[in-house]
């Protein structure tokens, strides 16, 4: 195993940020944050808990009543996102350097999700400023408009898997909108989220907008959730958080966006174009280590096809270079942390049992220590075997067949989960018809995961509430006032007239 890479410049602990300044927590306390090719401490950062919440809470409901923010025009704030933008691309390097050492995953793969974070702030700049509202007029009697208005704070909760791209599509549009923020990343990764101040310093916007508080889910993301003055929860994570989280919210009325787990199908019929489903479906489940919610973890394959694709697909998967994650060449780089990596590894051992193993099963070769798994496949998996059934978040797939289309659709569907779908074909009535029966928030017909940001995105069943994307995260940071002018005479029904 090569020297274990480390960057050069890495902050000597991870504080707050909390109304223009970077603080430690109220009662001093900290927690340990890893690297996941040791899984040796390499910093600490400030633990936040309720008071430390209750703090920028504060500091951003003061910012929404009191500051420019809410009131400036669209124009203006689509100029500090675009600047926004503009500092994150010209930082993509070390973005994307920080995110590989903090998070394990390639760095050719963080380069591309930083270069994404920046244009979604882009996206939602230029949105702001072109978008309209409904009018409608009855000539001679009455007129009809909307107004729309930022509704507060609002709470913003992460996960560890590409952190930097996930907390730029939520931070864009809730400050794009003339939201406060209060941000409480993943614990376990928070190093490049640390880099956000800065940036929102630099581009001019303004004090107590955006606020950081790192910790625990069940202490700082608890408190968040429950805060009377947060009227706006956006959380992307697993599906039982996000039970939790709706349980909390409940007593407060609180809107609620939440992208939650999946065991998302990939369908490949017989007559689809074997060579480019099979690099799609092994890009799809391995690629940002298998980390991604809309992984196609369960690939069903048509019974003609079947014997031919699981032979293809396990050799290209046996192929798939496993590396440093600094490393350019690597494809699959270590998984977050040793508790994630436990899971995974309890699930391969868990498939020896339920399946026909056909590539990988275990540690790579060469990597003795840090959180590295091989990307592995499991064909002959029975619809209720668990690695069929639950979401694994690693580089491990399921591969079953089926006989027609109808038996495709009910193995399609029959989880709880409902995120995306990844349907492989060439025949355009099945594809349209397939795409409109599975139960998944986003389909994809005959491609990868290629998403337009003017789409909705999110899941039906277990795998959310709500979506967000274009118009639709627009519509969640804002409320949307009817405002009625009588143009002719007053329509009153007269009441108690003698």
């Amino acid at each position: 195993m090569t020297d274990v890479f480390t960057p050069e410049g890495l902050p000597d602990r991870i504080r707050h940020y909390i109304d223009g300044e970077s603080v430690d927590s109220l009662d001093g306390d900290t927690f340990e944050v890893l690297n996941p090719v040791t899984n040796e401490t390499y910093v600490h950062a400030a633990a936040g808990k309720r008071a430390d919440i209750d703090r920028a809470v504060a500091a951003a409901r003061r910012a929404f009543t009191e500051g420019p923010w809410p009131r400036m025009l669209p124009r203006e704030r689509s100029r500090v996102l675009h600047r926004i933008a503009d500092l994150v691309e010209s930082r993509d390097q070390r973005l994307a350097e920080l995110e590989s050492f903090d998070s394990g995953l390639p760095i050719t793969q963080a380069l591309g999700q930083a270069r994404r974070a920046a244009e979604n702030f882009r996206f939602f700049a230029d949105l702001i400023v072109a978008q309209a509202d409904d009018a409608f007029k009855v000539p001679g009697r009455q007129m009809n408009y909307v107004n729309r208005k930022p509704i507060g704070v609002a709470g913003l909760i992460t996960p560890w898997n590409t952190p930097f791209m996930l907390e730029s599509w939520k931070l864009g549009p809730a400050l794009a909108t003339g939201n406060t923020v209060v941000l409480k990343p993943a614990e376990f990764t928070p190093l490049s989220a640390s880099l956000w101040a800065g940036i929102f310093e630099e581009a001019g916007l303004p004090a107590g907008v955006f606020n950081l508080v790192n910790g625990l889910g069940e202490e700082a993301g608890d408190a968040l959730v429950k805060h009377p003055d947060v009227p706006l929860i956006s959380f992307t994570g697993e599906s039982r958080t996000g039970q939790i989280i709706f349980g909390n919210a409940a007593p407060y009325l609180k809107g609620l966006s939440m992208e939650l787990g999946g065991k998302s199908p990939a369908v490949v019929f017989a007559d689809a174009d074997l060579d480019v489903a099979i690099d799609a479906c092994i890009f799809g489940v391995f690629s940002l280590n298998g980390e991604r919610c809309t992984a196609g973890s369960r690939i069903l394959v048509q019974r003609e096809v079947y014997d031919e694709f699981v032979e293809r697909y396990a050799a290209q998967a046996k192929r798939v270079k496993v590396g440093h994650p600094h490393d350019p060449a690597t494809e699959v780089g270590a998984l977050v942390h040793p508790e994630h990596y436990e899971k995974v590894m309890s699930y391969v051992e868990l498939g020896k049992r339920e399946g026909r193993l056909v590539a990988g099963g275990g540690r790579p070769e060469g990597f003795a220590t840090g959180n590295y798994v091989a990307p592995t496949v499991f064909a002959d998996v029975a619809p209720d075997a668990r690695i069929f059934q639950e979401e694994i978040f690693g580089p491990v797939v399921a591969i079953t067949p089926f006989d027609t289309e109808e038996e495709a659709l009910a193995l399609a569907n029959d989880t709880k989960y409902g995120l995306a779908a990844y349907i492989w074909t060439n025949d355009l009535r099945r594809a349209h018809n397939f795409a409109q029966s599975v139960e998944a928030g986003m389909v994809w017909l005959n491609s990868n995961n290629v998403r337009d940001l003017r789409t909705p995105f999110g899941g039906v069943k277990a795998s959310g509430l709500g979506h967000e994307g274009g118009y639709r995260s627009i519509d969640f940071y804002t409320d949307q006032q009817s405002v009625h002018i009588t143009l002719g005479a007053p329509h009153n029904p007269t009441f108690g007239k003698r």
